[in-house]
Parts: structure tokens; sequence; C-alpha cells
């Protein structure tokens, strides 16, 4: 009897759900699910295009010993599409590359308390050997094209007089003077990997990266005079080294922000994707630079809607480009003789967001990490025309989940700028209804979202989607995949038209999609931290709660304590601070927190260089000064920019989720009682108290 009333009763819940397709043991996606995802990564394919080298990264759990994620790597036949571990368990290994005939794969391996070397193994299978003795380790290296050398980075190690400083207590630290280079050095072995000569090549610079020519003549490579991330972002230079005499012989000329670099197979262009210029904020377009000629070229379209991100060789004649193109990334050929273009795959049409390629030298064989909006990451092979394939399914479990609609949407700015974004809807939405809206506001803002996976752990979009909620990501004025007109809609115009657009896709989506302009919440992370502060304050009228992570509250003391002051200077400011004072205070929520009537969550990292945890500390104290009942700051000790440990993230993701809630979707009075600080009953903890 007690049975039957059960299955009445549960068929009578399923009759109240709102109409869509419902299957027992199906449920809606939790922030317990997200926090299991499992993610992949492609390394390289082998020389002959027959094997894949790949990773999956799976979280820690809450009981763990505190770190970022598990990453395993694996070998993949592609014929067959069996998998197979690359290294033992719990090996502390990273980088693995094939040598150029693949018969042996190189790595890089940490060994107990010694720092890291390159090792290397018989693809085949077989004991590791040590090639690298470097004294403070190896940061990054290649193969050289004949197999039998290495170049690699490593970075200039302390004298016995600092190390004996440190040793008594006298470590001082001097700000930005007291730098390490990585220094490049050659290394060749013999026919049993047993060290030859080795040489350093390029004293008194740092090198960031390098790539050989094919017949390894020639070495490109970026540097910079000082090892500082602000350097890397702005000041970062090409040159070509020598190999036979060791000598830099050539200087490329890029300009601004640099991406990634490749020699054709005949060495006779370097082709490159990088800024158009020092303002321009993000890599944007694709060039060449003729090794005969030393002469550049721009290749990319023009009037180009979109970003080029990655380029690489289709063969000696015409490049393979990776691109962002509004909310889907495209892969295109484009020859160098006329600048045609073609696009080879669409993720419009595809259906799968896919990533930059690995690909064979006949370029009939590519591979690809790509997500779908309820799929978060997969390994997908295309064989040059038809449909992708997929050869994982790392999280099976979502097959069980039930996931709001995702919809690309596009509305018109108050100046008549068409904007595009996608929504996520509630899950079983009823066009009918009243729902809470949130809007998630990417970082950068050179960024911007693909139609694909959205949900992270500071951007729970699906979660919020199966709690009933509207999720909003706007990809807003300034942000990429729209070319760079479009980037520079936000150039010396902080909180300007940029966040306008974010008010106006607000009021578009209660009048188009049925959000509840009483119940409207937002968060974001950097930038989108600075977008949160700035509609906590300034549009205060928005918005019943932000979530402020890791973002800009003052503009004016940002330029002071951030570690990308010049690349803040030439591709957001262009002008000094002195020069643009009162502008920068005016656009500063600091400024306008009297005024705030939004519950304010702010959170960060304690040992944040790019938005100092100064800011987050300024916006709470202005806020509190001026009588703000709901204002909250919780920092996260030992973390940067963006939260690495699980401990972080799982606080990150429960703390908002119970903040929006609060004051979004329940309506809590701003006067009343805050969410409980204490939440680590939702942690997930096996412990007894």
């Amino acid at each position: 009897m007690k049975q039957s009333y059960k299955f009445a009763f549960t068929l009578l819940l399923i009759a109240a759900l709102p109409a869509f397709h419902v299957s027992f043991g199906q449920s809606v996606f939790t922030a317990k699910d997200l926090l299991g995802l499992e993610r992949c990564r492609v390394h390289q394919l082998s020389p002959d295009g027959t094997e894949l080298i790949y990773s999956v990264s799976t979280p820690r759990g809450a009981n763990e010993k505190p770190g970022s994620a598990h990453t395993k790597y694996l070998r993949m036949k592609l014929v067959n599409k069996e998998s197979s571990p690359l290294f033992e368990k719990d090996m502390k290994v990273s980088s693995p590359r094939y040598s150029p005939d693949g018969s042996f794969i190189a790595f890089t391996h940490k060994k107990e308390k010694d720092p890291s070397q390159v090792w290397v193994m018989p693809a085949a299978g077989g004991d590791t050997i040590q090639l690298t003795h470097a004294k403070n380790g190896v940061t990054y290296f290649r193969w050289q094209p004949d197999g039998q050398g290495l170049a690699y980075l490593s970075t200039t190690p302390r004298s016995a007089t600092e190390l004996e400083l440190k040793k008594r207590g006298y470590d001082f630290i001097y700000y930005e003077e007291d730098l390490r280079n990585n220094q490049l050095f050659i290394i060749r072995f013999d026919t049993e990997f047993q060290p030859g000569t080795q040489q350093q090549m390029l004293k008194d610079t740092h090198v960031w990266d390098f790539e050989f020519s094919p017949d390894g003549q020639w070495l490109a490579f970026s540097s910079s005079e000082k090892n500082l991330i602000d350097h890397r972002y702005m000041f970062r230079k090409m040159k070509i080294l020598d190999m036979s005499s060791g000598n830099v012989v050539k200087e490329v000329g890029n300009e601004g922000k640099l991406g990634n670099y490749a020699f054709n197979r005949e060495g006779s262009h370097l082709a490159f994707t990088s800024a158009l210029n020092m303002n321009d904020h993000a890599v944007s377009q694709v060039f060449t630079y003729s090794m005969k000629d030393e002469t550049i070229r721009n290749h990319t379209p023009a009037n180009f809607k979109g970003h080029i991100s990655w380029v690489g060789w289709k063969n000696d004649n015409e490049l393979l480009c990776y691109s962002g193109e509004g909310v889907y990334p495209k892969l295109s050929s484009i020859f160098i003789e006329n600048d045609k273009r073609s696009v080879m795959l669409d993720a419009r049409t595809s259906g799968i967001i896919f990533g930059i390629p690995l690909f064979t030298t006949d370029c009939q064989q590519f591979v690809f990490t790509g997500n779908t909006p309820n799929d978060p990451s997969n390994i997908y092979t295309w064989n040059s025309s038809g449909d992708l394939y997929k050869v994982t399914d790392l999280n099976p479990q979502l097959s069980n989940k039930f996931f709001g609609e995702q919809e690309v949407i596009r509305y018109k700015a108050r100046d008549g700028m068409e904007i595009e974004g996608l929504l996520i809807k509630p899950v079983g939405y009823d066009s009918t209804r009243k729902y809470p809206l949130i809007l998630y506001v990417h970082g950068g803002p050179e960024w911007h979202h693909s139609n694909g996976w959205l949900s992270r752990y500071s951007t729970p979009g699906q979660v919020m989607s199966g709690k009933g909620y509207l999720v909003a990501y706007l990809n807003y004025r300034a942000s990429t995949g729209y070319g760079v007109d479009f980037g520079m809609e936000g150039f010396m115009d902080p909180a300007g038209k940029e966040f306008d657009d974010l008010a106006d896709g607000i009021d578009y989506l209660v009048v188009a999609k049925g959000a509840d302009k009483e119940r409207v919440g937002m968060a974001g992370g950097s930038y989108g931290g600075y977008a949160s502060a700035w509609f906590a304050t300034y549009y205060t009228r928005y918005v019943k709660a932000v979530c402020v992570f890791v973002g800009i509250s003052n503009l004016i003391s940002k330029r002071g304590t951030t570690d990308i002051a010049y690349e803040e200077f030439f591709v957001h400011s262009g002008k000094s601070l002195e020069e643009q004072w009162q502008m920068n205070l005016e656009r500063s929520p600091v400024y306008w927190a009297h005024q705030s009537k939004t519950a304010t969550l702010i959170y960060g990292g304690a040992a944040d260089s790019r938005v100092h945890p100064s800011q987050s500390l300024e916006l709470h104290r202005r806020m509190k000064m001026n009588s703000h009942p709901a204002v909250r700051l919780v920092q996260y000790p030992g973390e940067g920019h963006g939260n690495r440990k699980q401990p972080g993230r799982i606080d990150v993701l429960y703390r908002q989720i119970d903040w929006l809630d609060w004051y979004v979707k329940d309506l809590k009075p701003l006067e009343g009682p805050m969410p409980p600080l204490d939440i680590s009953d939702k942690y997930g903890l096996d412990w007894e108290l």
C-alpha cells in the first residue's frame, strides 16, 4: 500500500513540472555535478598521424589535500580510438612531445624535491632516461628537427651569496628589479641519448618561447628585456637565430600583443598572430614574415568582423587560421599570394565549439577538443570534410541531467549598435511566466562567449537554470570576436558604452524573454567584477544583488597596483593617469558607493597581483562607511587572480548561489540579516563535530 502511494505521489510531481521531456532517473544539473566534471586537452599527434597524446583533468574532491585538478596523460590509437595511460600513476610530468621520427617521447618530470628536467622514453615503452640536468630545472623545451638534440629554457640560478643571505633571513623583495631571465640552452646527444655538447645561447635577454624551422637552420624566439608579465603582454619581440653561427640575424618587427608563430615547411616564411598595433587589446590579425625579403604582410581580411587567434600552415603557400567570429569559431585557409580566404569548418553548422586543431602533414586528419551547450569537454576528429566525430565520453553522467535551453540573442543598444549574447532559459521554461535573471559578465574585456558550454565554478549558468533562473552571457562592446573596431569601443572609455550595453541587455531581457525586472542579479570576475561593482553602485537601480570576484573598484589605485600597468596604459587607458584623473575617479565604483541599494558580495584571492586585494578592501570599506547593510568581503589565502585550488572554488560556487538566491530569487530585504557566513555544511566534507 505504501509503495502505491509513493508511485502516485511521483506521478503527481511529474505532472506538476512544466512541459518538457521527462525520464525516470533524470534530474537537474547541480553545483555538485559541476564540481565533478572532467575536462580534456589535446597535446600532440605522432609524426605519422596514427596516435594522439592527450590529457584529462579531474577536479579534486572536497576532502583531498588542497590543490589544482589531477591531470593524467593518455595516448590514443586513432584507428580504433583505444586509449591507455602514457605514464605511471602519480608521476609529476608535463609537456610530452614526440621525437621528430616518432620513436621517442620526451617530457618534463619533477622527481621528489628536484626541479623539473627533461626525460625521454621509447614510444613503444621502456625505461626512461634523464636528458637535462639544469640547476633550476626546465620550463620549456623542443626537439631539434634531426632528433639528436634539444633546445630548452631554464631560469638563471641564484648565486651562493644569494642563497646564503636567504638562509640567514636577508631574503628581501626588490620589487621588479631582482628578476631572473629564462636562458636558452642547446644540448646534443649521441645515439644512446648520452649528453654531448651543451651551449648557452642569447645571454642577457629573457626568452619566453621558441620554434625551430623544419630544417633546423633557424630558431624563431620571442623575448623581452625583463621577465615581467607586463613585458610578455606588450613588449615581446620575435627574432631569428641562425643555428650554425649562434647569432641573431633577423628581427621580425611585430607590434603589440603576440600570439603563436610557426615556420612553413620549406622555411621561407614565418607566420604569426598578433594585435594590429600597440593599442589593439587582443591578438586579432595573421601575418607572415618573409625570410628572404625581411618584410611583413598582413593577411587578415579587410574589415574582418572577428579575431584570428592562431595560425598554422596547410602547405608552404597556404595558412590555416583559427578565429572567433561572434559566438562561433571558424577554421579557415588563406593563400599568402593573394589573401584568398576559404572557411573549412564553421562551428555554427557543426554544432561543436571546437578548439585549436592538431593535424597531419597532409591536412587530411584533424583533432580538436570541443564542447556544446550540454557537454563541457570531449575530443573530436575530422577528416577535412563532413561532420566532426566524437571519440571520447568524459562525463557520461550528464545524459541523465536536465539542461536549460541555450539560445543566441541579439538586441539593439541605446545608440543602435547590435549586441550579441547567449541566454540559458530555466529548465521547463514557460514564455508566459516571469523569471529571476542573472547576468554573468566576462572579464578582459578582451574575451567573448561562444555558443558552447558556459558553466564554471564562478559562472554556473546551468546550475542556476536548474534553480529557475534566466541566465545571460553578453558579448558587450570591447569584447573580442567582432573585429578590432568593436574591440576598440572601450578604449579610453572604461565603464562607458561597454557597461551601458549590459544595462540595455537587462531592459531587452525584461521585455522580450520574461525576466522579472524586480529580481535581477549580476556576477563576474576581473573586468566582469568591475562591471558587477559598477552595477552595485552607479547602476544600482538595475540589480538586487551582485557578486564581485577579483574585481576593480578604483581605477586610480588599480593603475598603481596592477602587475600589467603598461598593458593597461597601451590598450585600455591610452593616456597617463594624470591626464585622466577625474574621469578615472568618476568611472570607479567607489565614487558611487554611497548611493548603492544593491546587496554586494565581494570575494577574491589574497595574493592577487593582477587586481590587487586592496581593490576589494576599498569597495567594502566605502560601502560600510556609508552604512550599507548588505555587503560582505571574503578573501582566499594564497589564491591569485582566480581560485586554483578546490576549497576556494567550492566556496565561491556555493557562496554565490546562496547570495543570489537570498536577495534575487527570494527577495530578502536589504536591511535584514545576510545569508549565513559559515556554509561549510555545503562543501561535502567528511567530518563529525
